[in-house]
């Protein structure tokens, strides 16, 4: 038997798992730091007052005096179905918005998500509009400017914010906001002066810390963007190493027509895109150091200056999308709105046309059930029945191997001391009887993809986030949080992660075992030896996986093992080489 190849398949398919096992325990343990961390940091010292001057090249806002003001800034509220929060007027700032939808965590009365928050907050995070003067004349708002403006900005009110440089100009931000959460600023100059200006307007988001990633390589979080038709990703790391490589010049700049930029968390994303999708503009992402503190900001502004001749207006407009990155919402932005590879702000990673399409099937199977697990247990008999012929003929091979044991056994006898010779006879015996060695592993390895595009689907779509099953499964897209070592919760005590072993993880390794059991014995003894300890190591390996994904693999083992049944007592070739090989 061609071992060498069987085992490197199993132990790539194994290695694969376990690097995944990997990273998601380092995962879990940067949340539960962050957590930690932001605990502790409830009662902590803000970060100092950083200046707010853009550095661009060609853009640039005279920033702040030195030192925080001492009067509150005038805010207007936002109200709508979704979201809740306020506009800073003093530098034109949205910095404070809330998720109405979404909780911190799944224990009741946690506080709402904050996606954006304002300076005076230790994780200060926001979108903020505003000009340089291109001409080096033009009176320009900074960011200490305090703007007037009156009402509440709701999806059925928009709002003016204005201000007057008493040279003949006036500077005004029209804010609309839509059903979800993406803000229209259309920025324009009223020039009633005599003589014409030029003023480079820009939009931008800021963060004023650096955030702790979940994911590691199995998720990207940082800067993302599709710019000139092209997805583009940096990490927070990455970005500090090229600014730093560049002088502490932008660690990315690109300029082309439409897309859009901006930071990316594991569920949550703050971006910039520009209203005319046909207009040149100019993207850059900056890793900035100041006060001894990271900071991080995507910023757009027009191509070239915009001139507004005397009497007339001259404007930019961008959208901010701050909020909840869900898969249809998302694709109807991209759709409505023109924004370009909108749904790549969801890293669904190499298996892209694998794992969006499950996640639509596994969506409307949901919205059939009201039950994402369900929709798991669903989808998987839908895979079954989608793969049962390769099954079938998987099983027929490995009916076949078990009436051969005994020809293969005679060649390891008849070739002690002959290795590649024995090999020879055995791969001609698996031509001559249309036998593939391999076939009996042809399942599991046909399920490596579909495992890893579910563990996509359930790690980075918020709609899976918070998701209940059945019983103490509150969250499909967390480690089931039962555990073997403190008896199921019995005994008051927290074991480490590497002893976590849930009771869904043993689920899952009962039903492999007996459906290995019911797999003809490998002919080979190695490879029995092999195939009796792989539910142990799945069972190891899937412990601290996503709870969703360990009830697929369980449902999954026990269709094939009711799949095994119906063919061995249902297929007559299958039941004339079981008795062929039951005489041998």
């Amino acid at each position: 038997m061609d071992n060498k190849r069987l085992f490197a398949a199993i132990a790539i398919s194994i290695g694969i798992l376990l690097l995944f096992d990997v990273y998601n325990r380092s995962g879990r343990e940067a949340q539960q730091q962050a957590a930690r961390s932001a605990q502790g940091s409830q009662a902590g010292q803000t970060l100092p007052q950083a200046n707010t001057a853009l550095n661009p090249a060609g853009v640039a806002s005279a920033g702040p005096a030195d030192g925080a003001p001492t009067t509150p800034a005038p805010r207007i509220r936002i109200e709508s179905p979704r979201v809740q929060g306020s506009v800073n007027l003093r530098g034109a700032q949205l910095d404070d918005l809330v998720l109405r939808d979404y909780r911190e965590t799944i224990q009741p009365g946690s506080p709402n998500v904050r996606v954006l928050a304002p300076r005076e907050d230790n994780a200060a995070y926001y979108a903020q509009w505003g000009w340089t003067a291109a001409d080096g004349r033009t009176r320009v708002p900074d960011a200490g400017t305090e703007w007037a403006a009156e009402g509440t900005l709701t999806p059925s009110t928009p709002v003016m914010l204005r201000w007057d440089n008493g040279g003949g100009q006036r500077f005004e931000i029209a804010l609309s906001l839509d059903a979800n959460f993406m803000v229209t600023a259309e920025q324009r100059v009223v020039n009633t002066g005599d003589a014409p200006v030029q003023v480079l307007p820009w939009a931008r988001v800021r963060r004023e810390h650096t955030p702790h990633v979940a994911g590691y390589y199995i998720l990207h979080e940082g800067f993302v963007g599709v710019l000139d038709g092209r997805l583009r990703e940096w990490t927070y790391d990455a970005a500090k190493t090229e600014a730093g490589r560049r002088n502490g010049g932008p660690a990315f700049e690109q300029e082309g027509a439409g897309g859009w930029a901006g930071f990316t968390d594991k569920y949550w994303l703050a971006a910039i895109a520009p209203v005319d999708g046909a207009a040149r503009a100019r993207a850059a992402y900056r890793a900035l150091r100041e006060n001894n503190q990271d900071r991080w900001q995507v910023d757009f502004a027009p191509a070239a200056p915009v001139t507004a001749a005397s009497g007339a207006t001259a404007g930019f407009a961008t959208r901010v999308f701050a909020g909840a990155k869900e898969v249809h919402l998302l694709d109807a932005y991209q759709s409505n709105l023109g924004i370009t590879d909108f749904d790549k702000a969801i890293d669904f990673g190499w298996f892209y046309y694998i794992t969006k399409p499950f996640f639509y099937a596994l969506d409307w199977l949901f919205k059939l059930t009201g039950n994402f697990g369900i929709a798991i247990l669903l989808f998987t008999v839908a895979l079954k029945l989608l793969f049962f012929p390769l099954a079938s003929k998987s099983y027929k091979s490995m009916a076949r191997m078990k009436v051969l044991g005994p020809k293969m056994q005679e060649l390891k006898a008849k070739y002690p001391d002959d290795p590649a010779k024995m090999q020879g006879e055995m791969m001609a015996l698996y031509k001559a009887e249309k036998i593939n060695p391999a076939a009996g592993c042809l399942p599991i390895l046909i399920q490596i993809p579909v495992f890893f595009a579910l563990y996509k689907v359930l790690f980075v779509t918020i709609e899976m986030r918070h998701a209940p099953f059945f019983g103490w499964i509150r969250d499909l897209s967390a480690p089931d949080p039962t555990n073997l070592f403190n008896l199921f919760g019995l005994i008051p005590w927290d074991p480490p992660l590497f002893l976590h072993m849930p009771a869904w993880a043993i689920i899952m390794g009962i039903t492999m075992w007996i459906q290995f059991k019911l797999n003809p014995t490998p002919p080979d003894p190695i490879q029995a030896k092999l195939f009796s300890f792989m539910p142990i190591i799945f069972t190891f390996m899937l412990a601290s996986f996503p709870a969703g994904l360990v009830i697929y693999w369980s449902w999954n083992n026990l269709l094939s093992v009711a799949q095994q049944y119906y063919i061995s007592r249902h297929d007559r070739e299958t039941q004339r080489l079981e008795k062929a090989a039951a005489r041998s």
